[in-house]
């Protein structure tokens, strides 16, 4: 039986909307125009060639936090280990094919990208997460990480050799912005070690940036969206309307710079938030704005003293941007939709290290880890979109 297929249609509004988001799109994109292009920022380079090849047949889930430890060591965090959509992947484990099985939740990298160690699951006295999200390493070594599947109200933390230490929450509690013992599917957590505090970007069901104490895990404060009282109910972004008083969640990131402010990837709106530690709201800044399915995934700051740079994980369209931190303007970017190194699928989160490389995560079915290559300050004229493939050798 031959099915008829039915033509497409739109309506002339739909089609002058689709026109309009792509040529905002492409003027927010065509980030040399945006400033003087003497003006210097980052470049970098992919290195195809980092990590290693994982031993064991393992294969990597939805990569969704990354890490870095004072010695450079990458700690990063996947899920979908039992998941149906990678049943075609584990043939191994299902007992049909000689390939793969899944990897352990927590893997760790030296900064050639040798795997260092593996660990991580369900075990005795804490509760695993249901969704793996986010991943933190303490300034003494400790690994704290969080969970965004609808019972995951709480952080875990354990040694970097996987022993557990503590849980901060109470698993399986309802969505409460305002509770002072449990979260709301933490998305990311940020460690200020100045004040031994940590941010938690709470976060996929609770809207605001929490705070706790490293040593003890007790509850210290939170907010919500320019220092507001923040709620729980849906909070709609329409980028022809005001941006909205609270967030829109999800509430993405919450990470400290070394001058003591906090920025805050509100995710559903296109923004970043910037605090002082007590939630006193200090201003904002917008990226690819007309982004419906949010463009602020996660943040990562230059190594250089004054932390000029913000670079931001954009996984709506595929690329990371490179920002002024002062002016929250966007300057350029990198990257572009596909599977070949260099471009991205579902850009989630991102470090830096102390050489200022850049390393990426991917969700969906981008399913790995990138490392880009810090090659100096170059002028905004010598920048371009797309994949930053090494022109020669890797350096």
């Amino acid at each position: 039986m031959t099915i008829a297929r039915k033509p497409l249609v739109f309506t002339a509004s739909a089609l002058a909307l689709f026109a309009a988001l792509y040529v905002g799109q492409a003027q927010l994109g065509d980030t040399s125009n945006a400033a003087s292009s003497d003006r210097m920022a980052p470049h970098f380079v992919v290195d195809p060639y980092w990590p290693q090849p994982l031993p064991n047949k393992w294969l990597l889930g939805r990569t969704i936090g990354i890490a870095v430890d004072a010695r450079d060591h990458l700690y990063v965090v996947h899920r979908d280990q039992d998941n149906m959509f990678m049943n075609q992947e584990l043939g191994l484990d299902l007992g049909r094919a000689e390939c793969c099985t899944a990897a352990p939740p927590i893997l760790e990298f030296d900064k050639e990208g040798n795997l260092i160690n593996a660990w991580g699951g369900p075990g005795e006295g804490y509760t695993w997460p249901e969704s793996n999200h986010g991943i933190e390493v303490a300034p003494d070594g400790n690994v704290w990480i969080g969970g965004n599947g609808s019972s995951d109200s709480h952080v875990l933390v354990f040694t970097r050799e996987g022993e557990f230490v503590r849980e901060i929450g109470i698993p399986g509690e309802p969505i409460d912005s305002l509770s002072t013992t449990s979260f709301g599917r933490v998305a990311e957590i940020a460690i200020d070690p100045a004040a031994n505090e940590a941010y938690l970007a709470d976060g996929y069901g609770n809207k605001r940036v929490a705070v706790v104490d490293v040593a003890t895990g007790a509850f210290k404060r939170f907010w919500g969206a320019y220092g507001n009282e923040p709620v729980d109910e849906r909070v709609i972004y329409d980028p022809n309307e005001p941006l909205p008083q609270q967030f829109v969640g999800p509430v993405h990131c919450a990470e400290p710079s070394n001058d003591g402010l906090i920025y805050v990837c509100d995710r559903g709106a296109d923004r970043i938030q910037v605090f002082r530690p007590d939630g006193t709201f200090v201003k904002e800044g917008q990226v690819a704005p007309l982004t419906l399915a949010g463009s602020t995934w996660d943040i990562a700051f230059s190594r250089d003293d004054d932390q000029e740079f913000i670079f931001v994980a954009d996984g709506a369209n595929f690329k990371v941007h490179i920002l002024d931190r002062d002016t929250l303007e966007v300057l350029a970017e990198f990257g572009d939709g596909g599977r070949q190194p260099g471009l991205f699928f579902g850009t989630h989160s991102l470090v830096t290290d102390s050489d200022n490389n850049i390393y990426t995560t991917e969700t969906y079915e981008g399913k790995r880890i990138q490392k880009f290559v810090y090659q100096g300050l170059r002028p905004l004229s010598e920048h371009s979109v797309g994949a930053p493939w090494p022109a020669g050798e890797i350096h």
